[in-house]
């Protein structure tokens, strides 16, 4: 657990961090085509916990107790996508906070032009897409994206 500061508290089974909102931290990686042209976009399945069936850019997950962020993104990383032994480079931290989902996101990014391998509890599908098609995209507010995941393509697109 963290506190709205960012500051590690103590620690919290992921049922109750859910069910009382509390603050965590949790680490996301873009990926993105070798050239940095096309980004790999993914739906969630339909049993996730949270936001089922919805479309992200961003392969990541909860920061485990006493586990470091970077250490969860190449985790996250192989896990829900197949991408191991790849440089992660550290983009920036933010706080998306909605409703009852507050947490510290940390966010990186990669260059990947191997095979994808999805985590069939996590991922249905997925695709490469152009940055532009992202963005016109995400012009939809009824596009079914992710919020934390907008959240932080919008703040990436605003940094590049």
């Amino acid at each position: 657990m963290y506190d709205a500061a960012g500051r590690v508290v103590g620690s919290a089974s992921r049922r109750r961090m859910r069910a009382e909102g509390l603050w965590h931290a949790a680490s996301s990686v873009l990926v993105l085509s070798p050239d940095g042209s096309e980004v790999y976009v993914h739906r969630r399945t339909d049993t996730k916990d949270i936001y089922p069936g919805m479309h992200d850019c961003w392969a990541g997950g909860v920061v485990a107790a006493g586990e470091d962020p970077d250490v969860t993104a190449r985790r996250e990383l192989a896990e829900e996508l197949g991408v191991r032994e790849v440089p992660v480079r550290f983009l920036f931290r933010t706080v998306h906070e909605l409703g009852s989902v507050r947490f510290h996101g940390y966010l990186y990014e990669t260059r990947w032009g191997g095979s994808i391998v999805h985590q069939p509890e996590e991922v249905a599908e997925g695709w490469w897409m152009p940055l532009s098609e992202l963005r016109e995209r995400l012009s939809d507010p009824h596009w079914p994206f992710v919020p934390d995941g907008r959240q932080f393509i919008e703040e990436w697109f605003a940094r590049s």
